[in-house]
């Protein structure tokens, strides 16, 4: 077994095409062997018959005769009521009956004999037919040897020859077909073996006939796509992370400098708050990227029921307020969910708000049929309609953004829409208040 599946997939098919033909060759064979054999009995049945019938017919009529015409392959005995050999054919003369002549058979009978003198080493049917007349009961003995089993020589020979060379068809056509159609598969193996981390632009060439190997190419090809645009995201990801990590870093770097050149004169506790904004900014960017990488990653807290309402109010209690937080919290909207997560994406929304709000901003929780959606609502600048997929890829922030909230990550609004995703909703930006920016969370309610 482990050699067989150790064979290529076109050894493997074209012995078991072969196989097949071989059994099917097989069983026509035996069919037209016993076919013509069942007819070659009949053929011989009959003619036995006419010839008994016409030796009866003349004994009845003119009595018995003093010889019996020759037959091809057969033996004829005809005995007296006495049990005295009468007249026979050449081959069955002078010698003993074929069969006992008791008892006397009422009617037409048949017998299986083998070894008679005339068919040494054969078997042959025997047909016993008592013949009445008015002196007695004469007895007919008729002998014919069996046809072979296989027929005749050529008929044999011809099904042996034409079952090999059908094997032999089926085998050469099999082996080439399926030769054939596994070209393309070591192409494609060949592409893809050349394919590396640095040319994953490369594509398998897709066959033209519409068939399962050009669905796989296809699938091969989408494949490699979607390769190469998560290599350049991830490239653009490291770029991108790298830029802003070297931004605090850099900061840091000239604030310790400038101290170090000039120790007397530097306003230490000045420097040391110029210090901390950038250890605040690199630990908050550094937190983004660890959230990041779990969500990449799949990972997800463990699934509980969370009221959403509630969540939103524990949030707002304890949050400081930069601008005025309105609330509208409609109790009982609950879905299963992460509440750490959602806690997340909640705190994300909020501080994107109060940086970009005039003076107010406007958290709504409400339920809907089969979803729990929370907006937050702010009163600022607003997101131009074609920009408002833009904010949610990661490190990118629009320019009015970058000039209010230079310290920011362009990572807020990325992890919270990858948590409504991993929660099976949906994040998206609607008109807010006085052309402000409205963020709208439809997360899915268990169905009771």
């Amino acid at each position: 077994m482990r050699t067989w599946h150790r064979c290529s997939i076109r050894t493997r098919l074209t012995v078991l095409a072969c196989t097949t033909m071989t059994l099917i060759c097989t069983v026509i064979t035996l069919l037209v062997i016993g076919g013509t054999r069942a007819e070659a009995i009949r053929s011989q049945q009959e003619e036995i018959v006419a010839q008994v019938g016409r030796i009866v017919d003349g004994v009845s009529r003119q009595g018995p005769p003093p010889a019996l015409p020759e037959a091809p392959d057969s033996a004829v005995q005809l005995f007296s009521p006495e049990r005295e050999l009468v007249a026979a054919t050449g081959n069955a003369a002078n010698m003993p009956p074929m069969v006992s002549l008791d008892p006397e058979p009422s009617d037409f009978t048949t017998h299986e004999v083998c070894d008679l003198p005339p068919f040494p080493d054969r078997c042959a049917v025997l047909f016993d037919r008592p013949v009445r007349l008015p002196e007695g009961t004469w007895r007919l003995y008729v002998a014919t040897p069996r046809p072979p089993p296989y027929g005749s020589t050529a008929l044999l020979g011809g099904l042996v020859a034409g079952s090999l060379l059908a094997v032999t068809a089926t085998a050469f056509g099999t082996y080439h077909t399926v030769s054939g159609t596994l070209r393309p598969v070591r192409t494609i193996r060949g592409e893809l073996a050349a394919v590396t981390g640095r040319d994953l632009d490369r594509r398998v060439p897709v066959p033209k006939y519409e068939d399962e190997l050009k669905d796989l190419t296809q699938t091969i090809n989408q494949t490699l796509e979607r390769a190469q645009k998560a290599v350049d995201q991830q490239l653009k990801f490291a770029s991108d992370a790298s830029h802003d990590l070297r931004s605090p870093l850099t900061a840091m770097h000239v604030e310790i400098e400038e101290a170090l050149v000039h120790p007397p004169g530097t306003d230490w506790p000045r420097m040391g708050r110029a210090l901390l904004g950038s250890v605040e900014r690199l630990q908050n960017l550094v937190s983004d990227l660890l959230q990041i990488s779990r969500l990449d990653a799949g990972a997800c807290g463990r699934r509980e029921p969370v009221d959403l309402a509630e969540l939103v109010r524990e949030e707002l209690d304890r949050r400081p307020r930069d601008v005025e937080l309105l609330r509208r919290l409609t109790p009982g909207a609950t879905i299963d969910g992460d509440r750490i997560g959602l806690a997340r994406l909640l705190v994300n929304l909020l501080d994107n708000a109060e940086r970009h709000a005039g003076s107010t901003v406007v958290v709504t929780v409400e339920s809907r049929p089969g979803a729990a959606v929370l907006e937050v609502a702010d009163d600022g600048e607003g997101v131009p309609p074609d920009m408002r997929e833009v904010v949610f890829q990661r490190f990118a922030r629009l320019d009015a953004a970058r000039a209010k909230d230079a310290g920011g990550t362009g990572l807020g609004l990325p992890i919270a829409r990858q948590i409504a995703e991993v929660h099976g909703g949906t994040l998206t930006i609607e008109d807010g208040l006085a052309g402000g920016a409205k963020f709208v969370l439809c997360l899915p309610r268990p169905t009771p």
